[in-house]
């Protein structure tokens, strides 16, 4: 019956299906005795959650156009690694209690130019090879990750153990410990990465044909495919900072909104994206909050269910080769 829906009329029945989940999760089993204390925890989650999966979702479907891949995310690729290494850094080399460290604004401009020159460094090992394996791409993101990782993790052994814990408040989302002072500065900037994302969707189109039917019909591709892993480090430097690394929720969300809408024009893929980041969100949330009563985080279980799906198109993937 949902192939029979046009792509309108799905993106129409994920959006009601986003507003009654996240009706769900805002109003079920509150106390009406604390029903303001309850209801402003609850909205300021929702708040980030906006964020978050907003970002996760935009930053995806962006990298894996440019990269011509499903299977390809900014997380898979190093990116978060790249993240948790200058978070570490500053706190070694500064201090916790340093202004450059606390003050969350200049921390995240920081991160931010340093997310930038990496994407900029991993666009020309890319993009300028003509050989873009998948599984080299993959091999790729693996080494940076576990390289990046390993300086974290080197780094966490020598600093001071009571500067590890805000260090390792860090390491995993959670939407319990929100980095409210970036929720304007994020939110801001997400909207503006969603209105641009929009309005460049018909070179995302000609970019998903490939490398050479973009050049053929008159793409600049190094100039356009160069900012848009600007926009990229952009947006998953405001997802981590909020919250912290969701690795797989990105791969997971994009697939699925390509199996649910079955088109590849990104008028429909990126709201469809969006609205399953958001689903993904609002409804892990209520599991971690109701069922498991808070005793795990979030992105524990979209990783665990993630990981699973990657090992699959990866399976996919080689079979189809």
């Amino acid at each position: 019956m949902l192939n029979k829906l046009s792509p309108i009329h799905k993106l129409i029945l994920l959006s009601v299906l986003t507003v009654l989940i996240a009706a769900l999760y805002l109003f079920y089993n509150i106390n009406p005795n604390i029903l303001e204390y309850q209801l402003t925890g609850r909205v300021r989650k929702v708040i980030a959650m906006l964020l978050v999966g907003g970002s996760i979702a935009v930053s995806t479907v962006i990298f894996q156009t440019i990269t011509n891949n499903r299977i390809l995310t900014p997380s898979i690729i190093g990116l978060d690694a790249v993240y948790m290494f200058i978070k570490t850094s500053l706190i070694f080399i500064f201090g916790s209690t340093s202004s450059i460290v606390l003050n969350y604004h200049l921390n995240f401009i920081i991160t931010l130019v340093g997310m930038i020159l990496f994407s900029l460094f991993l666009f020309q090992i890319l993009f300028r090879s003509k050989d873009q394996n998948v599984f080299f791409i993959l091999l790729l993101g693996i080494v940076f990750g576990t390289f990046f990782s390993s300086l974290s993790s080197f780094i966490e052994m020598m600093i001071d153990p009571e500067e590890f814990l805000s260090i390792q408040s860090a390491m995993f989302a959670s939407f319990n410990a929100i980095n409210e002072e970036l929720l304007t500065i994020s939110g801001a900037a997400l909207l503006i990465m969603i209105i641009i994302a929009f309005r460049i969707r018909p070179y995302l189109d000609v970019l998903s044909l490939g490398k050479d039917h973009a050049i053929n019909l008159g793409v600049n591709y190094t100039n356009v495919t160069r900012w848009l892993m600007v926009m990229v480090a952009l947006l998953v430097t405001i997802s981590t900072a909020l919250v912290g690394p969701i690795t797989f929720l990105g791969l997971l969300v994009v697939n699925l909104a390509h199996e649910f809408i079955k088109e590849f024009e990104h008028k429909y893929i990126l709201p469809a994206s969006i609205l399953i980041s958001w689903i993904s969100l609002f409804l892990g949330q209520w599991v971690v909050e109701h069922l498991f009563e808070g005793n795990t985080e979030i992105s524990i279980m979209i990783n665990f269910i993630g990981g699973i799906y990657f090992i699959f198109l990866i399976l996919k993937e080689r079979n189809v080769a």
